[in-house]
């Protein structure tokens, strides 16, 4: 049986999850970001009970396929971001066609509708969360993280980085200035 969850967004994601599986009496064959596929088919207070504790932690067991395409489509960008090797000519569109196996412009206007903004602006918010991570531990060079995150210049990241944060990167590593959300509350 394969389940879709909402809000995993990383590797203690999936530890959280493996734990609350174990502690309902769930065998998974696998667990992934956003999807769990279980060995055999759990009852449904078995299912009730792991949904309500997902929920106590900030997980939510997705049953709507909407939903469910939508949760996807975060969980791919995510997953794009996390690993911070986008480059310079890397496409949404395309991107997201070959992995969600559906027209781009239908699953474009269900996020639009179900989460008040576009897929690409979306994924720039990503980018410039994931620009903010790799600024506050201070381990790579402006141009390195432009680089990562498939941005053509550091003038490129440093204008996005100023229209979402209002802030400029140089300005962002000043004291009192870094703050960050979690990539599953953008």
């Amino acid at each position: 049986m394969h389940l879709v969850i909402k809000n995993m967004v990383c590797p203690r994601c999936i530890m959280s999850v493996e734990e609350l599986l174990n502690n309902n009496g769930l065998q998974a064959k696998y667990i992934r970001l956003g999807e769990v596929e279980l060995l055999k088919k759990p009852t449904k207070n078995q299912l009730e009970k792991f949904a309500t504790d997902l929920k106590k932690v900030g997980f939510e067991l997705l049953d709507d396929q909407k939903t469910q395409l939508i949760e996807k489509v975060k969980v791919l960008l995510i997953r794009k971001v996390q690993d911070a090797n986008i480059g310079e000519h890397f496409s949404v569109v395309k991107y997201l066609s070959d992995h969600v196996f559906k027209d781009y412009s239908t699953i474009s206007k269900l996020f639009s509708e179900v989460e008040g903004i576009t897929i690409e602006k979306y994924f720039i918010n990503l980018k410039i969360e994931k620009a903010k991570e790799l600024i506050f531990y201070n381990e790579m060079s402006l141009g390195q993280i432009a680089l990562e995150l498939g941005y053509s210049s550091v003038a490129h990241l440093s204008a996005q980085f100023k229209k979402i944060t209002g802030l400029t990167p140089t300005h962002f590593k000043k004291p009192g200035q870094m703050k960050r959300r979690t990539l599953d509350k953008i």
